[in-house]
């Protein structure tokens, strides 16, 4: 007989994109180092892994050192950043990073971003080979890097690079969004007309603060992206007005810090629900946010309409 719990647990059990996931919570790229995370806590990070899937760090085709320090700067209602995505490259990460993340107790989706077709093309066959990963996060929207944000901001650029990649891998394809546009609803239609199998929504805002102590630029780039709570009402938005142009399954992501707020993002559409910059702050936040929505039950709304204020 099948027990209460194992119903539980069943009934709780998310697929997506044809990935069984134990519960709908996975990290933000960017937000969590599971390979430090272990450095610090060791096998007991594999045996309680506060999330269902987890998504890397953003990897591009060369090895990048990031953005000049100050690179992090806190708001009163979020955090601005611009990292610069640091990471060893291809390369790098295939022979020294992939072989640790392989051995975390859920599915691996890989994140890539590339400054053009020929160079994303490299990244998804390179990654899409590898049996360890799962399904691959196309980045089309970091506003941290100059790396030819076209491909995220028009329709008609988005769906030639889905109609160049998808051919490479039977992976799942995951087209994260920018929210720096006018119609993130346009850009995520054309990703699914181009074959993507779902989109994240939505990345950082482009914001910029100033230090008061000397009157400069906060960040050394002179601008970053701004994450949490403050830009949770701009996800929510934008996460409906994709959800109501498109079929595929959708990421939800900015400013979650509990279970209330996954609970907003479910309804709003999203089938994940994706922790970053709560992660800073507490690096079991994921598991804290699972715990609780699993307690709230929430349900989808059938059909998300876009708000029109006008």
């Amino acid at each position: 007989m099948i027990s209460a719990n194992e119903r539980e647990q069943s009934t709780w059990a998310v697929d997506f994109c044809g990935i069984s996931l134990a519960h709908p919570v996975v990290n933000a790229s960017g937000t969590y180092d599971a390979i430090a995370a272990r450095r610090v806590f060791g096998d007991a990070l594999l045996e309680d892994f506060p999330f269902s899937a987890f998504v890397s760090k953003t990897i591009t085709p060369e090895p990048r050192a990031g953005n000049a320090p100050r690179r992090i700067w806190e708001t009163p209602a979020g955090m601005l950043n611009s990292i610069g995505l640091p990471n060893k490259g291809l390369e790098g990460f295939l022979a020294e990073d992939l072989p640790q993340l392989a051995e975390l107790p859920v599915p691996l989706i890989v994140s890539v971003m590339a400054t053009g077709r020929p160079e994303f093309a490299r990244l998804v066959e390179a990654v899409g080979a590898r049996e360890e990963v799962a399904a691959i996060e196309l980045n089309i929207s970091c506003p941290n890097v100059l790396s030819g944000l076209i491909v995220g901001e028009q329709p008609s650029e988005t769906e030639a690079l889905m109609d160049a990649l998808r051919p490479l891998t039977g992976k799942p394809l995951i087209v994260k969004l920018t929210p720096n546009v006018s119609d993130p609803a346009a850009v995520a239609a054309a990703a699914e007309q181009g074959g993507a199998d779902a989109v994240s929504l939505i990345n950082t805002l482009k914001a910029s603060a100033f230090d008061p102590g000397t009157g400069e630029p906060a960040l050394a780039a002179g601008h970053g992206g701004l994450s949490g709570p403050a830009v949770r009402p701009v996800a929510l938005q934008q996460l409906r007005a994709v959800s109501a142009a498109t079929e595929i399954p959708a990421i939800g992501m900015g400013g979650i810090c509990n279970g209330a707020d996954a609970v907003e993002f479910i309804a709003a559409g999203a089938t994940l629900v994706a922790v970053g910059t709560e992660s800073f702050r507490d690096p079991r936040a994921g598991a804290r946010v699972a715990a609780e929505l699993r307690s709230a039950r929430p349900k989808r709304l059938a059909a998300p309409v876009p708000l029109d204020l006008e």
